[in-house]
């Protein structure tokens, strides 16, 4: 049997519903696993396939990670869970984060639902010897001029991703996580649509293109899995060498 065989395992993927947490969600479908998929919409005929979102095979539910009540009534379609992925984030643009409203908003969907999420799950991935994967950013690793709160929040993504690997690790819970570049997505259309701007950093990036979410969803496979056994509170940096 393949080690990236997810056959019989259950997986959950917090922000699945497009972009790069739906890549990852297909990806897991694509090699057995049963998925679930929470997103922020009433139900999944709310999605555009247009914009990144195959809920296809996937079980799906709305619930605002932004609100930590939601958070803990919501429930699995299954009764046990091997693997959390935490692919929730959202930015404010215009200079949005520098106001409270903003900065308090972003926070609590990018670094704040992360703990609660862990927190909650935390008891049914102890008893499978399950793993945790948390997606942050680049942005976690360097200034982001226009976006404080985002570049806050996955720089605290990361460093929450050591933090719980070494807190988790004595319940049996891997927990690890990946730090995209940029990625072709309807949260990065503020640059992928501007020539301008593209052009510029497509040149700051060795591989001159963009990443897929398909090409994230590969590192998330690894670090759920068996190969990953001995990886503890590591972030695999995936950017196609653009913080080279």
């Amino acid at each position: 049997m393949s080690e990236l065989d997810f056959s019989g395992k259950n997986i959950l993927v917090v922000g699945g519903s497009s972009g790069i947490g739906n890549g990852i969600a297909q990806a897991f479908l694509e090699r057995g696993a049963s998925v679930a998929v929470w997103g922020t919409r009433a139900s999944a005929s709310d999605y555009d396939y247009a914009e990144g979102s195959d809920l296809s095979g996937l079980h799906y539910a709305q619930v605002d990670v932004g609100d930590p009540g939601e958070i803990g009534a919501a429930s699995l379609p299954f009764a046990s869970l091997d693997v959390l992925v935490l692919s929730q984030g959202i930015v404010a643009y215009k200079r949005a984060e520098f106001e409270r409203e903003g900065w308090d908003k972003v926070m609590s969907v990018n670094i704040d639902s992360l703990i609660h999420c862990s927190e909650k799950f935390r008891p049914l991935l102890s008893e499978t010897s399950g793993s945790i994967i948390i997606i942050s950013s680049i942005s976690g690793m360097q200034a982001n001029i226009g976006n404080p709160a985002y570049a806050a929040s996955k720089a605290g993504a990361i460093n929450l991703t050591k933090t719980l690997g070494q807190a988790y690790a004595r319940d049996g819970i891997r927990v690890n996580g990946v730090a995209q570049g940029l990625v072709d997505t309807k949260l990065t259309k503020v640059t992928t649509e501007n020539p301008d701007r593209l052009k510029g950093t497509l040149k700051a990036i060795p591989f001159r293109r963009l990443g897929q979410p398909s090409e994230i969803a590969g590192g998330v496979l690894f670090l759920a899995s068996p190969l990953a056994s001995y990886v503890c509170g590591h972030t695999l940096v995936i950017d196609g060498g653009i913080t080279l």
